[in-house]
């Protein structure tokens, strides 16, 4: 039997149990949020070692070089995202007003997250401009 049909059997039987489990919440039973949340725990950590099995699969079958490279120069731009963020990137009076905890640490990491989007957004947007400019030229 191959991986696929187990796969699409565990599936099945996910979603059956996960339906029945949702009926008996519909129905009012509310002691069925537990088991519904238990649920949504082993279908992500399904979906997480499936994605990994996969994700390890094509790295060995592909070009390792190339898939390091790009994963070194993602974490490079994630670390000069994180050091170039100053921790004042986010106004923390409205947060404090109401009583949630925010410190200047986590100001931090929200603008380097900002300034790891910028970058990533506008090396997309750029290649893709490029492709299209190529594309054209030819």
């Amino acid at each position: 039997m191959g991986l696929h049909k187990i796969l699409k059997w565990a599936a099945l039987a996910l979603a059956v149990i996960g339906a029945i489990f949702a009926i008996l919440l519909i129905s009012g039973n509310e002691g069925m949020i537990d088991n519904m949340l238990y649920i949504s725990y082993v279908v992500l950590a399904l979906i997480l070692v499936i994605v990994l099995i996969y994700v390890v699969k094509g790295l060995l079958s592909g070009n390792v070089k190339k898939t390091l490279i790009s994963i070194g120069l993602f974490l490079a731009i994630v670390l000069v995202s994180y050091f170039a963020s100053s921790g004042t990137d986010l106004d923390l009076e409205p947060f404090i007003s109401k009583g949630q905890d925010v410190s200047e640490a986590s100001s931090k990491n929200v603008g380097a997250g900002l300034y790891t989007f910028y970058v990533l957004a506008i090396v997309a947007i750029g290649t893709m401009a490029f492709s299209g400019v190529k594309k054209i030229m030819k």
